[in-house]
């Protein structure tokens, strides 16, 4: 309690010698300034009179002279007054149309130096007063010099245990809780949390216990709408509108490169009658066992999606219509090998019908309709068979 009152003494000690400073030092100060700067310029003034080349010209240098001796600055101050008064006598003495002679120069020249040394002492007075001043303010500032170190000393303890607890308790476990915010994953597990001793910081984990739940509820939910927007429910294949945006991507990839790609059309022979005489449970488990087939026989890169009913789609990048041929042959081959095994325990013989249309520098919607062509081609021809669409092949009526 007693520091805090030498303390306040001190300050009021530095308060009085501040408001010195500025009710009376600075003023006055500024105020000898002034006139420091009213002599230069009286000082030029005189000389520009004297060096006048017409009569105009020392007229209105006169009249800023006079401008200047009279300003109400000049009569603060005896030196300053008594000194602008001889200069403007001095300058109004010569009459008009006289030349300046050598020995107005001269006196000139003395009056010059005397306006010159009056300016520096009026200068220099202003700064002695002000060091005065600081001289007082340093003084004051010294004794409170080792008083206030001692109290940093206490501040700092004091400082310093705060920042401890504070880290300790407070910014060590925000730190952690950042960590885990940012390595938040919803399709991997929690990060680990230390349980921390405030009770905020520990509702704050919970919070984010429960955010991340939530999060991987959200994802699993995310996950199932976009298997729902992009698959064929029955076949797990991808469907029509998914399957034309892969085969956009694959044909623009291919066109950008300028490498073969190959688009194919399949559709199951005489579906309609297994549906008619099984049943379309039946047929729901025939289309299910060749989707399951042309995904094992396929390779990763080709895309498969049912284009409608029992129609499909494939599309076959970095292939040649002659290497499709090959690979649509052999999906045809398994599935006379493999016919769908109904629940039954009976087997159902299936074939399938391919055609297949070279897209390489064409468009999609283009290299479909001569895919869909080969395909009523190998429909007409027989059925059981891949046909590979010619450059040129135009729209045939439907069998």
């Amino acid at each position: 309690m007693s520091l805090v009152v030498l303390l306040a003494v001190d300050q009021r000690m530095v308060t009085d010698v501040v408001a010195r400073l500025h009710d009376e030092t600075v003023p006055w100060t500024l105020e000898r300034q002034r006139l420091a700067r009213n002599l230069e310029e009286l000082r030029l003034g005189g000389q520009r009179v004297l060096t006048a080349t017409d009569e105009v010209s020392r007229e209105d240098a006169l009249f800023l002279v006079r401008i200047l001796a009279a300003h109400p600055g000049m009569g603060e101050d005896p030196r300053t007054a008594a000194l602008a008064a001889e200069v403007e006598r001095f300058l109004v003495k010569p009459p008009a149309g006289r030349p300046v002679s050598a020995a107005d120069l001269k006196a000139w020249e003395a009056l010059s130096a005397r306006l010159r040394l009056l300016a520096d002492d009026l200068s220099v007075e202003g700064g002695q007063r002000v060091s005065a001043e600081l001289d007082r303010m340093s003084a004051a500032v010294e004794q409170t010099r080792y008083k206030l170190l001692f109290n940093l000393v206490l501040d700092g303890a004091f400082l310093g245990s705060f920042l401890f607890i504070l880290r300790r308790y407070l910014i060590q476990p925000l730190q952690r809780i950042h960590r885990v915010l940012t390595s938040l994953d919803a399709r991997g597990p929690l990060p680990a949390l230390s349980s921390a001793p405030m009770a905020e910081i520990h509702a704050v984990e919970e919070a984010i216990v429960r955010f991340h739940a939530t999060l991987r509820e959200n994802e699993d939910v995310r996950r199932k709408l976009e298997r729902l927007a992009t698959t064929d429910g029955l076949t797990g294949l991808a469907n029509r509108r998914h399957f034309l945006g892969q085969a956009a991507e694959e044909m623009a990839r291919a066109r950008r490169y300028g490498r073969p790609i190959t688009v194919g059309l399949a559709d199951l022979d005489h579906f309609k009658q297994v549906n008619d005489r099984f049943g379309h449970a039946v047929g729901d488990h025939v289309l299910q066992s060749f989707a399951t087939l042309v995904a094992e026989t396929l390779r990763q890169t080709d895309r498969v999606g049912r284009y409608g009913g029992e129609e499909f789609a494939f599309i076959f990048p970095e292939t040649t219509p002659e290497e499709a041929l090959r690979l649509a042959g052999r999906l045809r081959e398994r599935l006379a090998a493999a016919p769908p095994l109904l629940p039954d325990g009976s087997v159902l013989p299936v074939t399938v019908s391919i055609g297949l249309a070279d897209a390489t520098g064409r468009d999609l919607e283009e290299s479909l309709a001569q895919a869909d062509i080969a395909l009523y081609q190998a429909k007409g021809s027989g059925r059981d068979r891949c046909v590979l669409a010619s450059q040129d092949a135009g729209p045939d009526p439907q069998p």
